[in-house]
């Protein structure tokens, strides 16, 4: 099942794909719109899969849909740096013992085909293709059933400020500028996933693929992440993990200077079985 936030001006809508249409989630389960996001499903999949095979619905109508973040607005953005050992060589890292986990904010949020504002001329602003991963119950102290806790998958782009990343030792403040965590276009219900670390994840610059890999290559999997995560910090429904981008990001370029991103640039992130998230730079 695939799940869709859409945007009509400023009204947001909560909605399932049925073969290639949207059908409205407040409508399967008997609620206004403005009572129904994200929060509201994950312990319903059960029911909407019911209501849809009742076939007691409508098709949303309008063609002027927008894409809204389609995390909604998350408790915790948890990134993981330097999970492939492929982007540890080409960034001239060391290959962590443990999990390496930095925060992002709900202001970094943006959707598919959003615009993202790159303010100034010397960020050195970088894309970095990513699985992104929606938790849909309480975890705390997880194993090996890590599958349970997780509602579903999506693709997300860690857009980043190399000059900002790294002017201190701390990489928030190049992490989480306005607008620097697009995300979507849908998220997919775990069950439609049949193994999260076997995905070919592709990101593309107008055209020109720039990394080219799959989740397999993840030095940390998805399951290491929650248990791990949920060691130390309690995760509750609609946290997000993001796990870490493969090679081929700008910083790792020979002729990085000649290739940071720059207004009019398209970024794609392609995830097997997950669709592609498209985002246009801008300058303000």
């Amino acid at each position: 099942m695939r799940f869709f936030r859409l945007k009509v001006g400023s009204k947001v809508t909560l909605a399932v794909e049925v073969e290639g249409k949207y059908v409205s989630v407040a409508e399967l389960l008997n609620k206004r719109e403005n009572e129904t996001d994200l929060a509201d499903v994950f312990a319903q999949v059960s029911r909407i899969k019911e209501e849809l095979k009742k076939g007691n619905y409508s098709y949303l109508e309008s063609k002027n849909f927008g894409f809204a973040p389609v995390v909604g607005n998350p408790g915790k953005i948890i990134c993981v740096g330097l999970n492939y050992l492929s982007h540890i060589e080409e960034t001239g890292k060391k290959k962590p013992e443990y999990p390496v986990l930095f925060s992002k904010y709900s202001n970094s949020l943006a959707g598919h085909l959003d615009e993202i504002k790159i303010f100034g001329s010397d960020l050195k602003v970088d894309y970095e293709g990513e699985l992104g991963v929606i938790i849909g119950k309480l975890a705390k102290d997880v194993g090996s059933d890590f599958e349970r806790y997780v509602f579903g998958y999506f693709i997300g782009n860690d857009v980043s400020s190399r000059e900002l990343q790294f002017r201190t030792s701390q990489y928030l403040l190049g992490k989480t500028l306005d607008g620097f965590y697009p995300n979507g276009p849908s998220i997919v219900t775990r069950d439609e996933i049949e193994d999260p670390q076997n995905l070919w994840i592709k990101t593309m610059v107008n055209g020109s693929t720039r990394q080219d890999s799959n989740t397999a290559n993840m030095i940390f999997s998805v399951g290491k992440l929650i248990s791990y995560i949920s060691r130390y910090l309690t995760l509750e429904p609609g946290d997000v993990i993001s796990t870490g981008t493969p090679e081929g990001v700008i910083l790792g370029m020979e002729d990085k200077e000649d290739h940071w991103l720059k207004p009019g640039d398209n970024v794609d992130v392609s995830i097997e079985g997950l669709g592609t998230l498209r985002n246009t730079f801008v300058r303000v």
